[in-house]
């Protein structure tokens, strides 16, 4: 749920917005990329945008014709992961996150630097904590006697430092000494960007009671969850249908599925470590489980980049790796059930909302159902153990009609709490706020739930 500021302004008034991002928000096809492209999205529509960005995919650059439509201005530079990669390693011995490290580029540097120069802006978004370093560093020419210094809001989204701590703890030596220090040096950054910043954003209630437990000094804090396009993402099936019509549904198949075979799916990028971790453990531990059961059930994993390792499980045993696809709502039409067998998980994950929007019941664990408020009466499913969720599966694959009532219910949950415009407007208030960096923080942030 949103948290809205007590005040809001009457009349928002035209504003000229340097957005700093450490990925191109376009297309909109992951996590980091949905969140940060919907909030681009919507203050375009009456504020000046600036954008500054780093990718790491040449083939990324091809986009940045398509923000031309929602920025005034923008620059997308070329970053080379493999070469950043060594940078960071030189940071183990010095103090710097190797985040930052990481995301950091001299010459987007220099253009951030001769905007701020020749601009007065009124507000500064950094969108993940590595950009704040653009604003550590910034220099320029223009007196800040002639208007107030920009306002400064972080949109933290995750608690990074503590997504860290969850690799350490996965991981073996030496990678799990080198992720436990990431993140207790990446936990200093963010306290130190939220006591310079006017303004801190995490996406939800559970990331801000983690931040607050480790700066309990730290007030200016407020919670925009992720929203869905509900246009884009939408049911494949009439809501208005009667529970008492589902007779004629076919079982294992979930009412306007275009598949005869029952399909399992997930979604993401299959390069992120969370992703691949998770996937492998329902296709090692669970699926096999369930395949017992029933013998045609598939699972499709669906996203870009996948490892070696997840393309070895593909066309074994009814397990299909797809790579990336251009529009995953085809294989959502497929779908009986999304799953979500995350160990890691920070924040909310896009994909359970999508899913859910398109009237797809989900099997997820604690971890991953932990960013949003929804409880099985909202058409989730939640087990850890492997036995568990297998069984939830089962349940749902052999009984359309409470798969055609979750379908719905999720639906409607989406609806209620996810729109992008309620969450757009919240983060426009808080860019708005007239007060400027030189009143004293961190300032007292009054909040109705």
């Amino acid at each position: 749920m949103v948290r809205f500021p007590l005040r809001l302004p009457i009349l928002l008034e035209e504003m000229k917005i340097l957005f700093l991002a450490h990925r191109i928000p376009y297309p909109p096809n992951k996590g980091d990329k949905i969140r940060s492209f919907n909030e681009i999205k919507y203050l375009s529509q009456k504020h000046e945008i600036h954008l500054a960005c780093l990718a790491d995919d040449p083939r990324d650059l091809e986009y940045e014709e398509d923000l031309r439509k929602y920025c005034a201005i923008t620059k997308v530079m070329l970053i080379d992961p493999k070469l950043a990669r060594v940078k960071s390693i030189f940071c183990l011995f010095s103090k710097k996150p190797l985040s930052v490290t990481y995301f950091y580029s001299k010459r987007l540097q220099e253009t951030i630097n001769h905007w701020q120069s020749m601009n007065n802006y009124d507000a500064i978004l950094c969108y993940s904590s590595p950009m704040a370093e653009y604003v550590f560093r910034s220099v320029t020419d223009r007196p800040s006697t002639i208007k107030p210094l920009p306002r400064l809001i972080m949109d933290f989204v995750d608690v990074d430092s503590e997504k860290w701590k969850q690799y350490a703890q996965h991981a073996h030596w030496p990678l799990s000494w080198v992720y436990q220090l990431e993140s207790k040096r990446l936990a200093e950054f963010e306290r130190r960007v939220a006591e310079t910043f006017d303004h801190s954003i995490l996406v939800t209630h559970e990331e801000e009671k983690i931040f607050k437990t480790k700066n309990p000094h730290i007030k200016n804090i407020t919670v925009i969850t992720n929203g869905v396009d509900l246009g884009y993402f939408s049911p494949q099936f009439p809501q208005q249908i009667a529970f008492g019509e589902l007779e004629r549904v076919t079982e294992g198949q979930r009412p306007g599925t275009n598949n005869e075979k029952p399909v399992l799916l997930f979604t993401g990028a299959m390069d992120y470590y969370a992703n691949v971790d998770g996937v492998i453990w329902f296709s090692k531990e669970i699926f096999p489980l369930i395949k017992r059961k029933i013998p045609e059930v598939q699972f499709y994993i669906v996203g870009s980049k996948p490892t070696k390792e997840i393309l070895s499980l593909s066309n074994n045993n009814g397990i299909k790796v797809t790579g990336y696809v251009p529009d995953t709502r085809e294989y959502f039409r497929k779908a009986t059930l999304a799953v979500a067998p995350l160990r890691i998980a920070r924040g909310i994950q896009n994909k359970i909302l999508e899913p859910m929007a398109m009237g797809i019941p989900v099997v997820g664990t604690s971890g991953a159902m932990r960013g949003i408020q929804a409880t099985p009466a909202d058409g989730i499913r939640v087990a850890d153990d492997p036995e568990d969720f297998a069984q939830e599966v089962l349940c749902l694959m052999r009984d359309p009609m409470l798969r055609h009532k979750c379908s719905v219910h999720a639906r409607r949950y989406v609806e209620n709490h996810h729109r992008w415009e309620n969450h757009g407007f919240c983060l426009e208030s808080l860019l708005q706020e007239s007060r400027s960096r030189s009143e004293v923080k961190p300032s007292a942030n009054t909040e109705v739930k």
